[in-house]
């Protein structure tokens, strides 16, 4: 008898199977064979998946922002928020990610580095996995603006100083090696406040 397989689910398990071992392991230790062992599959099944462990790292990145990126839209989507309020929910979702993958956020950077070493341009690359993070973030203040709850400035510039605040998040945990965001945090808090209509 023939056994069923369900494809989605088996790829989704795959992923997130790899990205544990990545984390552990860290990318560049990671093998096609270990991933495969990881999963409980062979290295022939794994490759009806995936063509190579560098598909796999980027597939399971983007799993895991499309994961965040769900929160996000629920947050967006509650009409009983402020946009404020809007705003310091979708921050908190984002630093609590950011801490719960500070292992992966390490590993990331080593393998964006590497990236950047051969020739690859990596300013392009994360800006196609935070686009629409950034896009969500545009929308809550254009809402806010609309509803006169938050001040008439730049989208793009309020957009840009919250980034930044994301990015120094990742910066502090994986290189500096912290482990919680509390300055990061009161550093968004104190910019929510000042963008208060």
């Amino acid at each position: 008898m023939a056994v069923l397989v369900e494809h989605n689910k088996r790829k989704r398990e795959i992923l997130e199977k790899s990205l544990e071992l990545f984390i552990e392991e860290g990318y560049e230790d990671v093998t096609f064979q270990k991933i495969a062992d990881k999963c409980g599959i062979t290295r022939t099944t794994l490759y009806i998946y995936f063509k190579n462990k560098r598909e796999i790292f980027v597939y399971s990145i983007k799993q895991m922002t499309e994961t965040l990126e769900k929160s996000l839209i629920k947050i967006i989507k509650d009409d009983s928020l402020t946009s404020i309020d809007c705003l310091r929910n979708i921050f908190e979702e984002i630093l609590s990610h950011i801490e719960n993958n500070s292992q992966l956020f390490k590993v990331l950077l080593i393998y964006l580095i590497q990236l950047q070493k051969s020739g690859v341009n990596v300013d392009e690359r994360v800006t196609r996995r935070v686009i629409r993070v950034q896009h969500l973030m545009s929308t809550i203040i254009i809402r806010g603006q609309k509803k006169g709850e938050i001040k008439q400035m730049s989208v793009k510039e309020a957009n840009d100083l919250f980034y930044s605040q994301m990015e120094c998040a990742i910066f502090r945990l994986a290189v500096l090696g912290k482990k919680q965001l509390t300055g990061i945090r009161e550093m968004i808090n104190y910019i929510i406040e000042n963008i208060k209509a």
